[in-house]
């Protein structure tokens, strides 16, 4: 099935929103009948990318900035963007290592871009220091038509 679709949301970096940017993503990828494998790791690596934005985007500013979501669906898969205008990542390089953590005190286990890259086909993060992180996330879906 090939749809052309795409949406944009906006939410205040809460850690109550995670849950509610997961379950928007998923149901709009739903359109493109995924298998539930492959809607699970949608939401999963949504719920991460989120995660980091809120844990690390905004709160060395002390600030609760907004979290920016876009998703297109485009040739049976999807293209997730997420992004805040926060503090940026310094060493993206070391961040991208598995169990780095910048936050050891809060018992985060540094699997976050890990998780990520295992779950989607194609993981992008662009970031500044001082002007924020963009997560492009993309997965294509099985063609379940042909079942």
């Amino acid at each position: 099935m090939k749809i052309n679709n795409y949406f944009s949301l906006e939410i205040p970096s809460k850690s109550v929103n995670e849950s509610f940017a997961r379950v928007v993503v998923a149901a709009f990828a739903a359109q493109l009948d995924p298998t539930l494998e492959e809607l699970n790791d949608v939401k999963t690596a949504v719920s991460e990318a989120v995660t980091n934005a809120i844990i690390h985007g905004y709160a060395e500013t002390g600030e609760k900035g907004i979290i920016y979501i876009k998703a297109e669906l485009k040739d049976n898969g999807i293209i997730i963007e997420v992004e805040d205008k926060g503090v940026g990542i310094a060493n993206l390089q070391k961040a991208m290592e598995p169990l780095y953590t910048s936050k050891p005190e809060l018992e985060r286990s540094g699997m976050g871009f890990t998780i990520m890259e295992n779950f989607m086909d194609k993981v992008e993060v662009d970031t500044e220091v001082g002007r924020g992180t963009r997560v492009v996330l993309a997965k294509k879906f099985s063609s379940r038509q042909e079942e």
